[in-house]
């Protein structure tokens, strides 16, 4: 089995190269010249190109039964791009339909990709209501609408050449060597700092990095995720106090909780510019794997403690 692998120094891509291998598969990578590689497995082929955006060489193509594509725009909280859309469009959704054309014309069978729950949307107060795939998308900012688009268009490539599309979204991606909020987290329960998150209800849908992984992989040779949308996590929803509570406990931190009421905390956000990232802390966002389960006979591999434990390490 030959793999190609696009965003393969990324975050994700670095834990699914490292675990291909593992399984013997042939690894291909697209990366560009600049690219630090000494976190990639030894064994990957390496294919070099200034941009994605441009196609890429026939060569890159050969003997390749699926394409992961990983690379992508990622999201930011503060984009500060002249035309956010626009940026977003060019990789997440120009960049990611011309590759798949090209996967089509070049005999690949397979083209895994890898989406975001933002199409879904971005959740709410509302505990009791998880996002499946049957849902009518609902994204919100400039990345969830890419990547929607991307899916939309990923589809009419499916039916227009026969190119097996499998879509994946997952929600929040956490490991060792995350970055973004979950990365500032750690750093504030390693120094001690009281948190007023005490007195916050809610549930977050997460994913270790190595559940993730291990559902790309499954769908790459399993028939049943021919043109099919998966969403995937851990299976165990947390509220923002239980994360950081076993955060902090598998770090062997001490740390105190602040029971300041999630109002106060939301008048705070107003006031400091920071309403996103509040509304993300206190709001709730599930979703529901059932489908992977059933359909790839899917269960996650890790537990949240055993994906907490290996991230704080």
């Amino acid at each position: 089995m030959k793999v190609l692998v696009t965003g393969a120094t990324g975050f994700v891509g670095r834990y699914l190269c490292h675990a291909a291998i593992d399984l013997h598969y042939s690894v291909r990578v697209i990366v560009r010249p600049s690219a630090d590689l000494s976190q990639l497995p030894p064994g990957v082929d390496i294919v070099s190109v200034d941009s994605i955006l441009e196609p890429l060489p026939e060569s890159a193509f050969f003997a390749v039964d699926t394409i992961i594509h990983l690379a992508a725009r990622v999201h930011v909280m503060r984009d500060k791009s002249n035309d956010p859309l626009a940026a977003n469009r060019e990789i997440n959704t120009t960049a990611t339909l011309s590759l798949a054309r090209q996967a089509a014309q070049h005999g690949v069978k397979r083209f895994i990709y890898l989406s975001s729950i933002k199409v879904n949307g971005e959740g709410g107060i509302n505990l009791h209501q998880s996002y499946t795939e049957k849902d009518i998308p609902q994204p919100i900012d400039p990345y969830g609408q890419s990547k929607w688009e991307a899916e939309q268009g990923l589809a009419q490539i499916a039916a227009e050449t026969g190119l097996e599309i499998v879509i994946i979204r997952p929600p929040l991606v956490y490991g060792r060597q995350v970055k973004g909020n979950f990365q500032q987290l750690l750093r504030i329960i390693e120094r001690g700092i009281p948190l007023p998150f005490g007195r916050i209800k809610n549930a977050r849908s997460l994913v270790y990095v190595g559940n993730l992984v291990d559902a790309i992989l499954r769908c790459v040779t399993h028939p049943a995720a021919r043109n099919q949308t998966f969403i995937v996590s851990d299976g165990e929803d947390l509220s923002t106090p239980e994360l950081i509570r076993r955060l902090a406990t598998w770090s062997q931190k001490s740390l105190t909780l602040l029971p300041i009421p999630p109002q106060l905390l939301i008048l705070l956000g107003k006031l400091t510019n920071q309403t996103t990232t509040i509304d993300k802390l206190l709001g709730s966002l599930t979703v529901d794997i059932t489908h992977i389960q059933t359909t790839l006979d899917w269960k996650p591999p890790f537990t949240v403690d055993e994906g907490l434990r290996e991230t704080v390490k």
